[in-house]
């Protein structure tokens, strides 16, 4: 879905000046989301950043200390049942009780939302198949992987029928295919049911290949929401990579761009670049009059784990890197590109 897509649609969670303390300590430093109905909307941060807070509150789990939000049309606090009604919640840890099984999980929580009996088993039954299930729905939960348990976490949220879901990192610890076994069922439930989702996490693919919009919270402050490409074209590194079958047509390429880094060993060239269309086609038309012929060519372009670590000094993993780097300027990734232009002589 592109931007000017999801602009144009009705707006599930709005929010502004969100913030929240605990004694001293700032933890949300007054945060600003606009999210449309319909989307996936991933935020990212390292431990600490305020991320579950954030879910927290616009949860009614917690209360902000000022700030307003509304929640599937309903204000926060004033309507706090209302978007009790309208929302469902899946935590970092599975809310699964290991003693019942699958089956009476669901029916439980079906108990939990008055659903009469006929309605609770009817929902059960179609969420074992949804999320297959069906075999092991009357196998005790303590068997189950930890894949199986994610999984019928969130059918637990869904017997609900909420409009809005909040994951708070709700992959952590999965094995890779138990993770994209999940992916595709996000995917499902804001293509088929048109739900919103709001995801927290760590795994920068799994924002890269999920979401709509991304924000990255670093201290409890927004430092930067966009689509995933937006947020990649503004962090400075990318290039064009041309490698030569040798060390003449290497020099000879070199010379033609003064902002060039060769490689010798590698007989490789990089030439800085926005990675845009524009710029690859300025630097071959260079290439070209002056009748050198790489041998090959990659473009490289910024990916999220570069976004994360320069906005926020962390790894993707969430280890701590070399401190807080700040963040590059908008358009950074531009003007690199047109530096490379500018060079070409």
């Amino acid at each position: 879905m592109t931007a000017s897509s999801t602009s144009t649609l009705p707006v599930a969670i709005t929010a502004t000046g969100l913030t929240k303390s605990y004694g001293d300590k700032p933890v949300l430093k007054g945060i600003d989301l606009s999210i449309p109905e319909g989307t996936v909307f991933a935020m990212l941060g390292p431990n600490g950043a305020g991320k579950t807070t954030t879910v927290q509150i616009l949860s009614t789990l917690i209360a902000a200390d000022s700030g307003q939000a509304r929640v599937a049309g309903h204000d926060l606090v004033r309507d706090a049942d209302a978007v009790r009604a309208a929302i469902g919640v899946t935590g970092q840890f599975s809310a699964v009780d290991n003693l019942l099984t699958a089956e009476e999980n669901l029916l439980l929580m079906a108990d939990l939302h008055h659903l009469d009996r006929r309605e609770g088993r009817r929902r059960a039954a179609g969420l074992l198949r949804r999320f297959d299930l069906t075999e092991v729905a009357r196998k005790p939960v303590v068997t189950f992987s930890g894949g199986m348990r994610r999984k019928l976490d969130l059918a637990m949220t869904l017997v609900g029928d909420p409009r809005v879901i909040f994951l708070d990192e709700p992959t952590t610890g999965l094995d890779p295919r138990s993770r994209r076994t999940m992916w595709e069922i996000i995917r499902g439930l804001v293509a088929d049911d048109g739900v919103t989702i709001f995801l927290t996490t760590q795994y920068l693919d799994e924002a890269d290949q999920l979401a709509d919009r991304i924000a990255v919270l670093d201290h409890g402050a927004l430092v930067a929401e966009g689509t995933a490409e937006e947020l990649k074209r503004r962090i400075p590194g990318g290039h064009i990579r041309l490698r030569f079958a040798d060390a003449a047509g290497l020099d000879a390429a070199t010379d033609l761009f003064g902002v060039a880094a060769p490689d010798r060993e590698a007989l490789t060239l990089q030439v800085p670049s926005d990675g845009g269309v524009p710029t690859l086609r300025a630097v071959l038309a260079v290439l070209d009059d002056a009748s050198i012929e790489p041998e090959g060519l990659t473009v490289h372009t910024p990916d999220l784990d570069d976004v994360f670590l320069t906005l926020t000094g962390h790894s993707g993993s969430g280890h701590s890197g070399s401190g807080h780097s700040g963040f590059g300027h908008p358009g950074s990734g531009e003007r690199a590109g047109a530096a490379a232009k500018e060079s070409i002589r």
